[in-house]
């Protein structure tokens, strides 16, 4: 591939980056991996994932992680900026025969020093529930691949639950199930409980209660992931037919869709106060979605390949109310801002609700988020309020993109990237930001409900499946082949009562549910960095630093600025040891 000006400096791996905020550095010392610490041959196998749990002890070191590897799945302490990475001493280990672990989820609800919930979704289409702190393993569902015969592709604790779990496969359904319940030893049979535009949802019937509780059916192609709202009450997912559908998880109803500039959307998350959300695939851009609006709002172009995860960082997002009158600001603003992490995104969506109020100050708004891809990159990404408020004079000057080692817009972007520190006007205003904000895509979705209360009693499902939900809120196989535009079509099912989707994609292209790329602005990445030799499948954002994972199975720590511990790290042979690995059927 072609670079400009060198390409062996293009190519080089990087180890440290610079933001507004400070320098990040790559933390060698820090890196996890299986013991013997040789890179995987990672041909074939699932997307390398990780998790991470806090077990809340009184240590101050309760941070543990999950990471799968081909047939493997370790659990350690994970030390973060402070210590040296121990993999000689993993907590528990495990080896499976005729299955790969695919992805994973800890209850963080149950969380003890004693004992924890992981669930593990594989690629034969079950569900196992262990517990690596005791080494047991409590449950295993669909066992006998009853349900659902596919791989799963994501699996996540219901919030706010101790028993409900919900998992996706790439056939395109998931399923609800409940811990305490069986599966049952023959085929679930179900009725339709609610059905709307690409998408059903059908309840499991049995003379007593059994899994699944519910199974929905999602568009067409694999049902990539999916991503809870912060607030827990609302549901994202991305599949492979390149449609973003949010629903409404209690009263299972549409909320709004968007479709992907081409090919399948690969990856989801929320913005931490709920009111965005962003996407990533095989179109190679991010894609910002309002939830309120019901609209794209913004693309991202930075990556060379196909997006597999994006993730916002809610530490360095930031809100702060300003004077009206003040209109000039620098850099030097930014370390100023007040931070917030997911247990102050309550107080935070309050202050951001106020910029849509005349009778309030200012409110100047900084979204972070981060995306990592099949291409080795990772891109940070700022979203600013001359994005989010296009017809509002902001209330200081703001800088945006190109601050440090940030790449060449890619070509056919100019005009269409956002202000830069050496524009002295706004961009022009794209044609979509002069959409009434009421604006819903085609496919009959409904209008803003942000603030929207569930309707009790609305369905059933309300009183099935959420009875035991508690009052608090708290990959994708890819392809090596850049294959554009491709979807796949999962089996016929006779209990599948959606309607396919009858919208032609060519058709899409200019309309409400997919914008042309002039009709939204375009952002360019606030750094764009190559971080590994093998595509990246993670990027978590912790407070004192950002975790990512590349398919060759090494999970990396770059501290944050000012997290760095001032005396290096006393690097010894430890976790060069292996000990025998448990099988597992």
């Amino acid at each position: 591939m072609a670079t400009e000006g060198g390409g062996k400096e293009m190519n080089e791996i990087k180890t440290q980056f610079t933001t507004r905020e400070g320098l990040y550095k790559l933390l060698p010392h820090s890196e996890y991996s299986r013991p013997n610490r040789v890179p995987f041959n990672s041909q074939g196998s699932n997307p390398v994932r990780v998790s991470f749990v806090n077990l809340n002890d009184q240590s101050g070191n309760g941070d543990r992680l999950c990471f799968n590897v081909g047939r493997e799945l370790y659990f350690y302490i994970y030390k973060g900026v402070r210590k040296a990475a121990d993999l000689s001493k993993p907590i528990d280990k495990r080896i499976y025969k005729g299955t790969q672990p695919t992805c994973h989820d800890f209850n963080h609800l149950t969380a003890t020093a004693e004992s924890v919930s992981l669930l593990v979704g594989f690629s034969a289409g079950q569900v196992q529930l262990i517990d690596p702190i005791k080494k047991e393993t409590s449950k295993l569902f669909n066992e006998e691949r009853l349900i659902d015969k596919s791989r799963v592709t994501c699996v996540k604790w219901v919030p706010g639950s101790e028993s409900l779990f919900l998992v996706a496969h790439s056939s395109g359904n998931m399923y609800l199930y409940n811990v305490e319940h069986a599966c049952g030893t023959t085929a679930p049979h179900y009725q339709l409980l609610k059905q709307g535009e690409s998408f059903a949802v059908h309840t499991c019937k049995s003379k007593s209660t059994r899994n699944p509780l519910l199974k929905w059916t999602v568009g067409e192609g694999a049902l990539n992931e999916f991503a809870f709202s912060p607030d827990g009450k609302f549901l994202a997912c991305v599949s492979q037919d390149g449609f973003l559908r949010v629903f409404n998880f209690d009263s299972v109803e549409l909320h709004g869709t968007m479709k992907s500039y081409f090919g399948g959307l690969l990856c989801v998350c929320w913005s931490p106060d709920g009111k965005y959300v962003v996407t990533g695939g095989e179109d190679d851009l991010v894609t910002v979605w309002s939830f309120g609006d019901c609209r794209v709002i913004a693309r991202g172009h930075g990556h060379k390949s196909w997006v597999s995860v994006v993730a916002f960082d809610p530490y360095t997002t930031s809100v702060e109310e300003s004077d009206p009158m003040e209109l000039s600001g620098s850099d030097e603003d930014f370390q100023d801002l007040l931070h917030f992490g997911r247990d102050r995104a309550n107080s935070t969506q309050s202050r951001l609700s106020k910029r849509n109020s005349t009778e309030s100050r200012p409110v100047s708004v900084t979204y972070r988020f981060g995306s990592v891809g099949q291409d080795t990159q990772l891109c940070l990404w700022d979203l600013t309020e001359d994005i989010l408020f296009p017809h509002q004079p902001l209330s200081r000057a703001r800088t945006h993109t190109n601050v440090m080692n940030a790449t060449s817009p890619p070509a056919g972007s100019t005009g269409n990237s956002v202000t830069t520190p050496g524009n002295s006007a706004p961009p022009p205003l794209p044609r979509s930001n002069s959409l009434p904000h009421s604006a819903v895509s085609s496919t009959g979705s409904k209008g803003s409900i942000a603030d929207g209360a569930i309707a009790s009693g609305v369905s059933k499902f309300a009183t099935l499946s959420l009875h035991d939900r508690k009052d608090r809120h708290h990959e994708k196989d890819h392809k090596r082949n850049h294959s554009m535009g491709h979807i796949s079509s999962k089996s016929s099912d006779k209990l599948n009562l959606v309607t396919k989707t009858k919208t032609d994609p060519a058709k899409t292209l200019g309309t409400p549910l997919c914008p042309r790329m002039e009709d939204v602005p375009l952002l360019e990445p606030l750094i764009c960095k190559k971080i590994a030799h093998e595509r990246l499948t993670v990027l978590i954002f912790l407070e004192d630093c950002i975790v990512t994972a590349c398919q060759e199975g090494f999970i990396c720590t770059w501290g944050r600025p000012g997290k760095v511990p001032a005396a290096p790290f006393s690097c010894s042979q430890e976790g060069r040891a292996q000990g025998p690995l448990q099988d597992q059927d």
